[in-house]
Protein backbone atom coordinates (compact mmCIF):
# COMPACT_ATOMS: atom_id res chain seq x y z
CA UNK A 1 0.00 0.00 0.00
CA UNK A 2 1.01 3.70 -0.61
CA UNK A 3 -0.54 5.96 2.56
CA UNK A 4 -0.62 9.19 1.90
CA UNK A 5 -1.50 12.27 4.39
CA UNK A 6 -2.98 15.18 2.66
CA UNK A 7 -5.58 18.16 2.32
CA UNK A 8 -8.33 18.48 0.46
CA UNK A 9 -11.58 21.27 0.93
CA UNK A 10 -10.14 22.23 4.36
CA UNK A 11 -9.51 19.07 5.97
CA UNK A 12 -7.10 16.54 6.82
CA UNK A 13 -6.92 12.88 6.13
CA UNK A 14 -5.11 9.70 5.38
CA UNK A 15 -5.75 7.91 1.96
CA UNK A 16 -4.36 5.18 -0.44
CA UNK A 17 -2.86 6.15 -3.37
CA UNK A 18 -3.87 4.14 -6.06
CA UNK A 19 -3.97 4.36 -9.94
CA UNK A 20 0.10 4.83 -10.12
CA UNK A 21 2.00 4.30 -13.05
CA UNK A 22 3.70 0.94 -12.97
CA UNK A 23 6.97 2.51 -12.07
CA UNK A 24 5.60 4.33 -9.46
CA UNK A 25 4.92 7.76 -10.61
CA UNK A 26 1.81 9.73 -10.92
CA UNK A 27 -0.52 9.18 -13.98
CA UNK A 28 -3.59 10.46 -15.05
CA UNK A 29 -5.79 8.22 -13.39
CA UNK A 30 -4.09 8.38 -9.85
CA UNK A 31 -6.67 9.23 -7.04
CA UNK A 32 -6.73 9.00 -3.12
CA UNK A 33 -8.85 6.89 -1.88
CA UNK A 34 -9.99 8.41 1.70
CA UNK A 35 -9.61 6.02 5.03
CA UNK A 36 -11.67 5.98 7.98
CA UNK A 37 -9.31 5.99 10.67
CA UNK A 38 -5.52 6.20 10.36
CA UNK A 39 -2.62 3.93 9.26
CA UNK A 40 -1.58 3.18 13.00
CA UNK A 41 -4.80 1.07 13.74
CA UNK A 42 -7.29 -0.73 11.71
CA UNK A 43 -9.54 1.07 9.06
CA UNK A 44 -11.42 1.12 5.87
CA UNK A 45 -12.33 2.96 3.29
CA UNK A 46 -15.40 5.74 3.14
CA UNK A 47 -15.47 5.55 -0.57
CA UNK A 48 -14.63 9.31 -1.16
CA UNK A 49 -11.39 9.17 -4.47
CA UNK A 50 -10.44 12.24 -5.48
CA UNK A 51 -7.89 12.91 -7.77
CA UNK A 52 -4.13 13.64 -6.64
CA UNK A 53 -3.84 16.83 -8.65
CA UNK A 54 -6.55 18.19 -6.49
CA UNK A 55 -5.28 17.28 -2.93
CA UNK A 56 -2.37 18.47 -1.52
CA UNK A 57 0.33 16.21 0.12
CA UNK A 58 1.43 16.45 3.65
CA UNK A 59 4.03 14.82 5.32
CA UNK A 60 2.80 11.64 6.12
CA UNK A 61 3.48 11.48 9.56
CA UNK A 62 4.29 13.95 12.58
CA UNK A 63 6.18 12.19 14.24
CA UNK A 64 6.94 13.00 18.33
CA UNK A 65 10.67 12.55 17.49
CA UNK A 66 12.86 11.95 14.54
CA UNK A 67 15.94 9.88 14.74
CA UNK A 68 18.34 9.96 12.49
CA UNK A 69 21.94 8.01 11.54
CA UNK A 70 25.19 9.46 11.04
CA UNK A 71 27.91 8.36 8.54
CA UNK A 72 26.15 5.48 7.81
CA UNK A 73 27.39 4.47 4.41
CA UNK A 74 31.28 4.19 4.03
CA UNK A 75 31.44 6.75 1.00
CA UNK A 76 29.79 9.38 3.05
CA UNK A 77 32.21 8.90 6.53
CA UNK A 78 35.10 9.18 3.78
CA UNK A 79 33.67 12.05 2.06
CA UNK A 80 33.20 13.58 5.47
CA UNK A 81 36.73 12.98 6.44
CA UNK A 82 35.95 10.06 8.93
CA UNK A 83 35.73 6.67 9.55
CA UNK A 84 32.51 4.49 9.71
CA UNK A 85 31.34 4.49 12.95
CA UNK A 86 30.91 1.08 14.83
CA UNK A 87 27.76 1.15 16.40
CA UNK A 88 24.87 3.17 15.26
CA UNK A 89 25.58 6.78 15.77
CA UNK A 90 22.65 8.63 16.35
CA UNK A 91 21.08 11.72 16.64
CA UNK A 92 17.89 13.85 16.72
CA UNK A 93 15.87 16.54 14.91
CA UNK A 94 13.00 18.18 16.20
CA UNK A 95 9.30 17.28 14.78
CA UNK A 96 8.90 21.10 13.85
CA UNK A 97 11.85 20.57 11.08
CA UNK A 98 9.87 18.28 9.37
CA UNK A 99 7.87 19.57 5.98
CA UNK A 100 5.68 17.48 3.20
CA UNK A 101 6.59 16.90 -0.71
CA UNK A 102 6.58 20.34 -2.51
CA UNK A 103 7.34 22.59 0.92
CA UNK A 104 10.30 24.71 0.46
CA UNK A 105 13.15 23.99 2.42
CA UNK A 106 14.35 27.64 3.93
CA UNK A 107 17.95 28.53 3.56
CA UNK A 108 18.44 30.40 7.49
CA UNK A 109 20.67 33.30 7.24
CA UNK A 110 22.90 31.88 9.81
CA UNK A 111 24.42 29.68 7.97
CA UNK A 112 26.04 30.16 4.50
CA UNK A 113 26.58 25.94 3.04
CA UNK A 114 23.60 23.77 3.13
CA UNK A 115 23.71 20.30 1.91
CA UNK A 116 21.04 18.18 0.62
CA UNK A 117 21.13 14.30 2.15
CA UNK A 118 18.73 11.79 1.00
CA UNK A 119 17.70 9.06 2.69
CA UNK A 120 15.84 5.86 3.53
CA UNK A 121 13.21 6.83 6.22
CA UNK A 122 11.65 4.12 8.67
CA UNK A 123 8.24 5.06 9.63
CA UNK A 124 7.36 3.28 13.16
CA UNK A 125 4.11 1.41 13.33
CA UNK A 126 3.90 0.59 17.09
CA UNK A 127 5.24 1.53 20.42
CA UNK A 128 8.91 0.19 20.52
CA UNK A 129 10.78 -0.52 23.37
CA UNK A 130 14.13 -2.62 23.68
CA UNK A 131 13.37 -4.73 20.57
CA UNK A 132 15.75 -7.19 19.12
CA UNK A 133 17.37 -6.79 15.95
CA UNK A 134 15.68 -9.90 14.61
CA UNK A 135 12.07 -8.72 15.62
CA UNK A 136 12.38 -5.27 14.40
CA UNK A 137 10.37 -5.82 11.17
CA UNK A 138 7.46 -6.15 13.32
CA UNK A 139 7.31 -2.59 14.59
CA UNK A 140 7.94 -1.20 11.07
CA UNK A 141 4.44 0.36 9.65
CA UNK A 142 6.26 0.81 6.18
CA UNK A 143 8.84 3.67 4.34
CA UNK A 144 9.44 7.29 2.53
CA UNK A 145 12.01 9.12 1.31
CA UNK A 146 13.48 11.79 3.82
CA UNK A 147 15.63 15.16 2.97
CA UNK A 148 18.32 15.39 6.06
CA UNK A 149 18.87 18.71 5.18
CA UNK A 150 22.22 20.08 7.36
CA UNK A 151 23.74 23.43 7.51
CA UNK A 152 27.52 21.73 7.28
CA UNK A 153 29.05 24.96 8.33
CA UNK A 154 27.45 25.18 11.39
CA UNK A 155 27.66 21.68 12.02
CA UNK A 156 31.67 22.03 11.93
CA UNK A 157 31.31 25.37 14.23
CA UNK A 158 29.15 23.95 16.63
CA UNK A 159 30.39 20.38 17.42
CA UNK A 160 27.72 18.76 18.07
CA UNK A 161 24.25 18.72 15.02
CA UNK A 162 21.54 20.07 17.10
CA UNK A 163 21.57 23.70 15.38
CA UNK A 164 22.55 22.77 11.84
CA UNK A 165 20.09 19.94 11.42
CA UNK A 166 17.46 21.43 13.75
CA UNK A 167 16.00 24.27 11.78
CA UNK A 168 12.11 24.86 10.58
CA UNK A 169 11.83 22.86 6.99
CA UNK A 170 15.22 21.00 7.46
CA UNK A 171 13.71 17.30 7.45
CA UNK A 172 11.15 17.23 4.27
CA UNK A 173 9.61 13.76 4.71
CA UNK A 174 7.01 12.01 1.56
CA UNK A 175 5.38 11.66 -0.70
CA UNK A 176 4.17 8.84 1.25
CA UNK A 177 4.51 5.50 3.38
CA UNK A 178 5.42 2.72 1.44
CA UNK A 179 4.19 -1.00 3.20
CA UNK A 180 5.13 -4.44 2.88
CA UNK A 181 8.09 -3.35 0.66
CA UNK A 182 11.44 -5.42 1.70
CA UNK A 183 13.75 -2.16 2.27
CA UNK A 184 17.03 -4.20 2.26
CA UNK A 185 18.46 -3.50 -1.03
CA UNK A 186 16.69 -0.27 -2.62
CA UNK A 187 18.40 2.02 -5.12
CA UNK A 188 18.32 5.11 -3.76
CA UNK A 189 19.28 8.55 -5.41
CA UNK A 190 19.73 12.37 -5.12
CA UNK A 191 19.14 14.92 -7.75
CA UNK A 192 19.65 18.86 -7.36
CA UNK A 193 17.49 19.99 -10.58
CA UNK A 194 18.34 17.68 -13.22
CA UNK A 195 21.46 16.41 -12.20
CA UNK A 196 21.85 13.54 -9.85
CA UNK A 197 23.82 13.79 -6.88
CA UNK A 198 23.75 11.01 -4.98
CA UNK A 199 23.10 7.26 -5.86
CA UNK A 200 23.43 4.31 -3.78
CA UNK A 201 21.63 1.51 -2.65
CA UNK A 202 20.51 0.40 0.88
CA UNK A 203 22.02 -2.85 1.07
CA UNK A 204 25.33 -0.55 1.39
CA UNK A 205 24.18 0.31 4.83
CA UNK A 206 26.92 -0.04 7.60
CA UNK A 207 24.19 -0.87 10.21
CA UNK A 208 20.86 -2.11 8.86
CA UNK A 209 17.60 -1.42 9.61
CA UNK A 210 17.38 -4.33 12.78
CA UNK A 211 20.71 -2.86 14.11
CA UNK A 212 19.59 0.39 13.95
CA UNK A 213 16.26 -0.07 15.82
CA UNK A 214 17.44 -2.33 18.45
CA UNK A 215 20.34 0.62 19.60
CA UNK A 216 17.37 3.23 18.96
CA UNK A 217 14.75 1.53 21.16
CA UNK A 218 17.70 0.57 23.82
CA UNK A 219 17.81 3.77 24.83
CA UNK A 220 14.25 5.50 24.38
CA UNK A 221 11.12 4.28 23.24
CA UNK A 222 9.79 4.69 20.13
CA UNK A 223 6.02 5.60 19.49
CA UNK A 224 3.63 5.14 16.39
CA UNK A 225 4.79 7.55 13.82
CA UNK A 226 7.96 8.61 14.96
CA UNK A 227 10.41 7.93 12.05
CA UNK A 228 14.16 7.23 11.79
CA UNK A 229 16.73 8.15 9.19
CA UNK A 230 18.93 5.72 8.12
CA UNK A 231 22.03 7.57 6.84
CA UNK A 232 23.22 9.19 3.58
CA UNK A 233 25.59 7.72 0.66
CA UNK A 234 28.30 9.89 -0.88
CA UNK A 235 27.69 13.06 -3.13
CA UNK A 236 26.12 15.18 -0.35
CA UNK A 237 25.43 18.35 -2.34
CA UNK A 238 25.36 22.13 -1.74
CA UNK A 239 21.62 23.84 -2.03
CA UNK A 240 20.89 27.32 -3.62
CA UNK A 241 17.62 29.39 -3.86
CA UNK A 242 16.19 28.39 -7.09
CA UNK A 243 16.79 24.74 -6.82
CA UNK A 244 14.74 21.89 -6.40
CA UNK A 245 16.09 18.68 -4.56
CA UNK A 246 14.55 15.31 -5.35
CA UNK A 247 14.65 12.10 -3.58
CA UNK A 248 13.91 8.76 -5.27
CA UNK A 249 13.79 5.42 -3.34
CA UNK A 250 12.70 2.22 -5.18
CA UNK A 251 9.67 0.95 -4.74
CA UNK A 252 8.63 3.91 -2.76
CA UNK A 253 8.39 7.29 -5.27
CA UNK A 254 10.17 10.60 -4.98
CA UNK A 255 10.19 13.61 -2.53
CA UNK A 256 10.76 17.01 -4.25
CA UNK A 257 11.39 19.96 -2.81
CA UNK A 258 11.74 23.35 -3.66
CA UNK A 259 14.65 25.58 -2.10
CA UNK A 260 14.45 29.11 -1.00
CA UNK A 261 16.27 31.78 1.17
CA UNK A 262 14.94 32.62 4.07
CA UNK A 263 13.31 35.89 2.78
CA UNK A 264 11.05 33.18 1.11
CA UNK A 265 12.91 34.00 -2.11
CA UNK A 266 13.64 31.26 -4.88
CA UNK A 267 16.43 33.94 -6.50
Amino acid sequence: MKIARYSSEGSIDYGLVEGLNPDGTVGADTVVAQTDGHPFDSFGLTGVRTPIDQVRLLAPVIPSKVLAIGKNYADHAAEMGGMPPTEPLMFLKPSTSVVGPDDPIVLPWQSEHVDEEGELCVVIGRLARRVAAADAAAYILGYTCANDVSARDLQQRDGQWARAKGFDSFCPIGPWISTGIDASDLEISASIDDERVQHARTSDLIHSIGTIIEAITAVMTLLPGDVILTGTPAGVSTLHPGNTVSVTIEGIGTLRNPVVDAAGSAS
